[in-house]
């Protein structure tokens, strides 16, 4: 059997831990540039506030009923969610984290009749230890835990934990459960989904498997076969991603190139990290930045430049150098660049490079390098170490007026506690 556990609105969640006085009361943490809600407390939620309203749209509603908004703050988001999985592999000698807010893990060490309890146990465990709410749904297979979790999150009656066990608690899950809810099911699946009648995730699981096949080939045969309970989806084996975006608008344009040369060594460095993740490596690099097309009174220009890498890398020093390379190649001074990001494209399975026999670089060193400093990064918090290249300004090019203190990565953000 296998439990999901999937803390409650992650983000919020991270901010109220510091901020209890945030309990019960609305509270919306937004995208960069503080542009987009990307998460939101129940309360919020009842206001109608929606998943990617923008700020400017709901600021009557903030100023109205008093939500409290905060700045993304990812360094905290990501040392908590560190802690939250953490605790849970202690309980488990097979875990797979999906995302930094959720992760399955195995508890057939566990007897049967007390797997609810035990997870129960862990839920308060991790409330305690962390101060985060943590929802879990157990099943025979991941995606129905994953559908038993989202009724846990739902109805406090399950205690935090809700468990899909016998044929009979299968159907009345999946009776009521929305078809787009499913794990795996995208918008265009839902789509073609509804057009053949089907609603629910009991519809789709009582079709017949070609029905799933030819509907929504392999990815969808694997949702239908875990829908009735089969265990078939391996995490690990999922389709990697295509291609590794990281974009950034900033609050004030950029006129200086060491700023911008900054920001896209950074960029690159959080794109190698994605490619490292997934075990693959990119063949092309796509750098680009811009003036604001809204800007009438200034020059508008366009960078972009593609290069092709003479082999196929996910070394974050050596997708610096190419990219700055190009950036370098296509900055004009003066232009007012508003937004820029970098582009890793052709991914293909890390195990599928080709040597080159003309390479002069020691690659297995760098690899080795590479590894230490992925393995600092990981035990003392992200951006431990850093290229020269990433070496912070100390200029603000990003709009946070609401972001909170560091509370568990920066001494200078400590919390101060007032004994009288």
């Amino acid at each position: 059997m296998y439990a999901l556990a999937d803390c409650n609105n992650f983000f919020v969640s991270c901010e109220r831990v510091f901020r209890p006085d945030l309990e019960g009361k609305p509270v919306v943490v937004l995208s960069g540039n503080d542009g987009c809600v990307v998460s939101r407390s129940n309360e919020a939620k009842a206001l109608g506030i929606t998943m990617g309203a923008p700020l400017y749209q709901i600021k009557a509603l903030v100023e109205k009923d008093g939500v409290v908004c905060f700045s993304s703050n990812f360094s905290l988001y990501g040392d908590l969610s560190d802690r939250v999985m953490s605790i849970l592999r202690q309980h488990t000698s097979r875990f797979e984290q999906y995302s930094i807010d959720e992760c399955f893990f195995n508890i057939d060490h566990v007897p049967a009749e007390q797997q609810k309890a035990y997870c129960e146990k862990l839920v308060k465990a991790i409330r305690q230890g962390v101060g985060i709410p943590v929802s879990m749904g157990i099943a025979s297979s991941k995606t129905l835990a994953k559908v038993a979790s989202k009724y846990a999150k739902k109805y406090p009656g399950y205690h935090g934990v809700c468990e899909i066990r016998t044929e009979e608690q299968r159907i009345k899950a999946l009776t009521a459960f929305e078809i787009g809810d499913v794990w795996g099911i995208g918008r265009r699946a839902k789509a073609k989904l509804t057009a053949a009648g089907v609603t629910t995730a009991l519809q789709f699981a009582d079709r017949s498997a070609d029905f799933a096949q030819n509907m929504l080939h392999k990815p969808g045969l694997l949702t239908w076969q875990e829908l009735r309970g089969q265990d078939v989806i391996d995490i690990t084996e999922l389709p990697m991603k295509q291609s590794i975006t990281t974009s950034r608008t900033f609050a004030t344009a950029i006129t200086e190139q060491s700023l911008l040369e900054e920001q896209i060594a950074n960029f690159c460095a959080h794109c190698a990290r994605q490619l490292r993740t997934q075990k693959s490596v990119a063949q092309q690099l796509y750098v680009y930045a811009h003036t604001s097309a809204f800007r009438t009174d200034i020059d508008q220009h366009y960078l972009s430049e593609l290069v092709t890498l003479p082999v196929a890398t996910a070394n974050s020093q050596e997708l610096i150098t190419f990219a700055l390379t190009a950036l370098r190649r296509a900055y004009r001074p003066g232009a007012l660049y508003k937004k820029a990001g970098v582009v890793l494209l052709k991914i293909i399975p890390e195990a599928a490079v080709v040597p080159d026999l003309f390479d002069v670089k020691d690659r297995d060193k760098d690899k080795r390098l590479q590894r230490v400093l992925d393995h600092i990064d990981d035990r003392h918090g992200k951006r431990s170490i850093i290229f020269g290249s990433q070496m912070t300004s100390g200029k603000q090019v990003y709009k946070t007026e609401h972001k909170s203190p560091l509370y568990t990565t920066d001494l200078r953000d400590i919390i101060t506690i007032h004994a009288k």
